[in-house]
């Protein structure tokens, strides 16, 4: 009887995880859409988002290399932790300029990884050549997109990409949120296939 209702109680608390989890999701689908629709909005939200986890790994970084003073790695620490609290500082105060270089650095990506994938497609020929090209040529014209219409781009791209992240993360927390809610009630019983009586 006591084993019972431990699991009983067991599943209770998996459903309710997973129920978290997908209401997580659903709130991140969710920010994800309304980012896509405000995309300049989404991409100052991110840059600020991205120099506060940089000045906050820097101050938690300078934390423990004071603790760790008098051994090999303290000025490595520090020496990190600076460079983090900098470009945090500098992210925070300046979030259009660093929108601006980061676009300018995935459009190069871009570029590069659009000409390596057509060059090596063609060189190689393998049995995925048609996709390989596909992937190359997108590459090779999202890249050109984005450095054509720069730096105006920047006001868009990271907080497209930021919105996107956002959205697919969501979908797949919903998907494991409820998946995990469907095996939990079929292993418990609850929702299972129901034995059929014998004649």
């Amino acid at each position: 009887m006591a084993g019972a209702r431990k699991r009983k109680d067991s599943a209770t608390s998996l459903r309710r995880g997973f129920g978290l989890l997908a209401a997580l999701g659903v709130i991140l689908v969710l920010a994800g859409l309304v980012g896509l629709l405000y995309t300049a909005v989404a991409t100052l939200t991110s840059m600020l988002l991205f120099g506060w986890l940089l000045l906050t790994g820097g101050i938690v970084g300078l934390a423990h290399a004071v603790q760790a003073r008098g051994t090999s790695y303290f000025w490595l620490g520090v020496i990190v932790a600076a460079l983090n609290i900098a470009a945090g500082v500098v992210v925070i105060r300046l979030p259009h300029a660093t929108a601006a270089a980061l676009t300018m650095f995935a459009a190069l990506l871009f570029l590069t990884a659009g000409i390596f994938r057509l060059a090596g497609g063609l060189v190689v020929r393998g049995p995925q050549l048609g996709w390989t090209l596909l992937l190359g040529a997108f590459d090779l014209l999202l890249g050109i997109l984005v450095l054509g219409c720069w730096p105006s781009s920047s006001q868009y791209v990271i907080g497209t990409f930021f919105s996107l992240s956002l959205l697919f993360d969501g979908l797949g927390l919903v998907a494991t949120g409820y998946g995990g809610r469907r095996v939990v009630g079929l292993v418990s019983g609850k929702g299972g296939p129901k034995p059929v009586q014998p004649e």
